[in-house]
């Protein structure tokens, strides 16, 4: 069975509540496919519909190019890691690790090779005589993760993995998930999450979704830099979303002219309403192009940085900022400014192709 999901126009419905909405999406043979939303938002759900726990009212789900649909979980080849581990407390490492292969009926002589090279793959290998609780939490993570790549999995399904651990182990696992996909560049991988640092490192390409749709699609850079909707630019990343109305050269800002790209700008829209979508790090401070001139009502350190809120003809503007010498007291008049290249304009007829 070749690798890769697809969901073809999948609904999944509680009672009469739709938690998945018609979704059409594709995973392609190794590709790492981070499903990104807020609570409530249908990824978990997608998720469920792809290992079998929950049955679509409608739609199908595609592993590789056989229909799973009907298929319960222990028949679809996947392997899965959750937020909570999941392990046997009574069992060893090496006997969680063997479960799945003992439940799969691999022959009884293969199985300690096996679980070995799983162990030895996520660097677990010096713990395979330990109990789930002489380890620590990341310990117990990797476990998991072995235990799931045990069984060779074609597909392999990460259901907020790392959400339980302190962010140093977070981001020491992140690079560790990263290694193990370069190990095995057969395996698809779905991803859940609703951390944008962790989908946007992972991920190869990032789903996100709102209110049980898919609302957006593509590569961490495509939908950070060139984001189609409110939704994904204020959930990829952090963004200014400032409304203002299509100019002739530009777009105009509480009577400011700034001057933006209107590519991919389509129909009549001089004069329209539209949101321009800056990211803060974009942001300068001084004279520059695009000025504008605002009020400092907030100052943050952020080690590296200083983030300024300004407020701008009645609007807080964001800005990244190297960190500075000495802040500007509140109250400060400033002056920000952005490139015309690194503003996004958002609606007013803009093309979502």
């Amino acid at each position: 069975m070749t690798s890769g999901i697809r969901f073809d126009a999948v609904t999944v419905a509680y009672g009469g509540t739709t938690v998945l909405d018609r979704l059409d999406l594709t995973v392609e043979p190794g590709e790492v496919m981070a499903l990104l939303g807020p609570s409530g938002s249908g990824k978990t759900t997608a998720l469920r519909a792809v290992a079998g726990f929950v049955r679509p009212v409608s739609g199908r789900v595609l592993i590789g190019d056989r229909d799973v649909t009907g298929l319960p979980p222990y028949r679809r080849g996947i392997g899965m890691v959750v937020q909570q581990y999941a392990l046997f407390p009574h069992l060893r490492v090496e006997a969680n690790v063997a479960f799945g292969l003992k439940a799969q009926k691999v022959p009884k002589a293969e199985i300690p090779g096996r679980v070995a090279e799983a162990l030895e793959m996520t660097g677990m290998a010096a713990y395979a005589h330990r109990y789930p609780r002489e380890l620590s939490g990341g310990q117990q993570q990797r476990v998991a993760i072995a235990r799931a790549l045990a069984i060779r999995p074609k597909v392999l399904l990460l259901d907020e993995p790392l959400s339980a651990l302190d962010a140093q182990l977070r981001s020491g696992m992140l690079a560790e998930l990263a290694r193990l996909h370069r190990e095995l560049p057969d395996v698809s991988l779905l991803y859940v999450t609703h951390d944008q640092v962790e989908a946007l490192t992972l991920a190869d390409r990032i789903a996100v979704m709102d209110k049980a749709r898919l609302q957006d699609c593509g590569t961490p850079q495509d939908l950070y830099r060139r984001p189609r909707t409110e939704f994904t630019a204020s959930f990829v990343g952090n963004a200014n979303l400032l409304p203002v109305t299509v100019g002739v050269d530009g777009v105009v800002l509480d009577g400011t002219e700034l001057k933006v790209s209107t590519e991919g700008i389509s129909g009549p829209v001089l004069g329209a309403a539209a949101t321009l979508c800056v990211r803060p790090h974009l942001v300068g401070l001084g004279d520059g192009p695009n000025a504008l001139k605002g009020r400092v009502r907030e100052v943050q350190w952020r080690g590296s940085t200083h983030r300024l809120y300004v407020e701008v003809g009645g609007h807080r503007v964001k800005a990244d900022v190297r960190e500075l010498r000495e802040t500007p007291p509140l109250g400060t008049e400033v002056t920000l400014h952005f490139a015309p290249e690194d503003a996004v304009l958002l609606g007013a007829g803009v093309s979502d192709g």
